[in-house]
């Protein structure tokens, strides 16, 4: 709890529950809007820890943060939504 991750939607998440039976769940607070809960299942999803200092560059610019993370993930064969 308290790391900031990316959730499936690309936004960074702060971690505030983490669900371990069985399967890790992570849930938290959308750095971008505020929404919550936002889950992530770390065996489907596969939630990226982001440092802190990353999180204002992605805030500033959410579509172009998504973008490039959707083109990452196509290069290493990974779909996206």
């Amino acid at each position: 709890m308290g790391d900031i991750y990316e959730d499936c939607s690309f936004h960074p998440v702060l971690c505030t529950e983490i669900d371990d039976d069985g399967a890790v769940v992570l849930s938290g607070i959308s750095l971008i809007d505020g929404t919550f809960p936002r889950s992530c299942d770390a065996q489907y999803c596969a939630p990226v820890r982001i440092p802190v200092e990353d999180v204002m560059a992605i805030k500033n610019d959410l579509p172009a943060h998504t973008r490039r993370r959707q083109a990452e993930l196509r290069a290493v064969g990974r779909e996206t939504e």
